[in-house]
């Protein structure tokens, strides 16, 4: 039975990946900071598809987290055959005012965790001629967004990031793939601290189940990126090659000024 690691998994798309790939009978390793939430997740996973189901309870911003994790798992003999980086957060405001260290966690989860947990991992999948690896980018890797500054452009480096493995990877029978979804109905925007005005203020919200099977589907189809949402969501990230750039940006900075 194969056997995957989800970062993020204690809620939201996290909680789904755990859902459904446990129903789809793959053993998995959760990763979140909360044991308790971990914990109640495993047992549930556990009781109702009779998987095996392991926690680590971990902040991923801490030092050497990746090799803790991975440490572990070597330890318990686990193989991990898809590895899904999707613990991430954001932060909504001007960037001159937000808290630095709060800017600082982010690009070390949203990027310099995703990449060493990718690093540890590869290097085996290759060994193996097999494995799987998605990354959980947004929408907003396709473009610069004013008050959001550095989720922006952590998720633009996923991207990127993800979609230069996949090239490189292809023959060894590894995909990669950046799931890229729009809004999704999860606790982002409280974390981010959208405004009100902003949070209802938005185009089709899809659910967090609707994500994971969308990526799941692209996965299976070896696709490297995947765009989900409505229209709206499909027109935001090709938009950007049609207008100027400072036309563009300009009216960035007006859509998300609140």
């Amino acid at each position: 039975m194969e056997t995957a690691l989800i970062t993020g998994a204690s809620s939201g798309i996290g909680e789904a990946f755990a859902e459904e790939l446990a129903a789809r009978q793959m053993n998995l390793v959760l990763v979140a900071r909360s044991a308790e939430k971990l914990q109640q997740l495993a047992q549930t996973l556990q009781a109702k598809y009779g998987v095996r189901v392991d926690v680590i309870p971990l902040d991923l911003t801490t030092a050497n987290a990746a090799s803790v994790i991975f440490d572990t798992t070597q330890s318990l003999g686990i193989t991990i055959d898809l590895l899904i980086n999707n613990a991430g957060f954001g932060d909504y405001g001007e960037f001159s005012s937000r808290q630095g260290d709060r800017q600082v966690q982010m690009i070390q989860l949203n990027v310099l965790a995703l990449v060493d947990l990718t690093h540890k991992y590869l290097p085996l999948m290759r060994d193996r001629r097999g494995g799987s690896i998605i990354n959980v980018a947004s929408i907003a890797a396709f473009q610069p967004l004013p008050y959001m500054s550095v989720y922006a452009a952590s998720k633009a480096f996923v991207r990127s990031f993800s979609e230069a493995l996949w090239a490189e990877n292809r023959q060894y029978g590894i995909k990669v793939l950046a799931s890229c979804p729009g809004p999704t109905e999860t606790n982002f925007a409280q974390e981010a601290r959208f405004p009100a005005a902003m949070t209802g203020k938005t185009q089709k919200v899809s659910t967090s189940e609707e994500v994971v099977k969308e990526t799941l589907a692209a996965l299976a189809a070896n696709e490297s990126t995947v765009v989900i949402g409505g229209a709206i969501s499909q027109l935001i990230t090709r938009i950007g090659a049609f207008v100027p750039r400072k036309v563009f940006l300009q009216s960035l900075e007006k859509t998300f000024r609140f």
